[in-house]
């Protein structure tokens, strides 16, 4: 599996994705309005030419929020999502972003598991954020960790992205 930036050649792949997904999907025209900025991060995993899943996150100065993050429905419970998550965590770092922010539905417990495994702390609610069905959004937030102490140890949060 190869962690990497999206590209065009990527969206027939990514929305079929969407479209299995999502009850309100992305077009391809709008990942692709998203590609073109220089504002958007947008990466994907890949294994054999197959697009196994994607996320995207926008980076204003040292924040960033991530607009969608999905595994193929096929692919689920490999460690794909915790991959791409940390992949994306580690290359935001090298944009200077230190804190992210995001939207996950109320009712989407393997997706928040994902981002509490990962550092995210919930910290706030938008109520009927979501439609078809209505749904809350929690809101949640990583920080990036401090730098560790003059010793030279790493915090061993993000130090290393390896294959699942």
């Amino acid at each position: 599996m190869t962690l990497r930036e999206m590209t065009i050649d990527d969206l027939e792949q990514v929305t079929a994705i969407e479209k299995k997904i999502f009850s309100d999907p992305w077009s391809k025209e709008g990942f692709l309005s998203f590609l073109i900025k220089d504002y958007a991060m947008f990466l994907v995993v890949e294994e054999k030419g197959a697009v196994l899943g994607y996320c995207g996150m926008l980076i204003m100065q040292e924040e960033g929020d991530i607009t969608n993050i999905a595994v193929h429905p096929g692919r689920r419970k490999e460690g794909i999502g915790r991959f791409m998550l940390e992949g994306l965590l580690r290359i935001a770092g090298d944009y200077g972003v230190n804190t992210i922010h995001l939207e996950v539905r109320q009712g989407n417990l393997p997706a928040k598991r994902l981002y509490d495994r990962c550092g995210f702390i919930q910290d706030g609610l938008r109520r009927n954020y979501y439609s078809d069905p209505t749904e809350n959004a929690v809101l949640m937030t990583w920080v990036r960790p401090a730098p560790a102490a003059a010793n030279g140890e790493g915090t061993g949060t993000n130090d290393v992205i390896s294959e699942p």
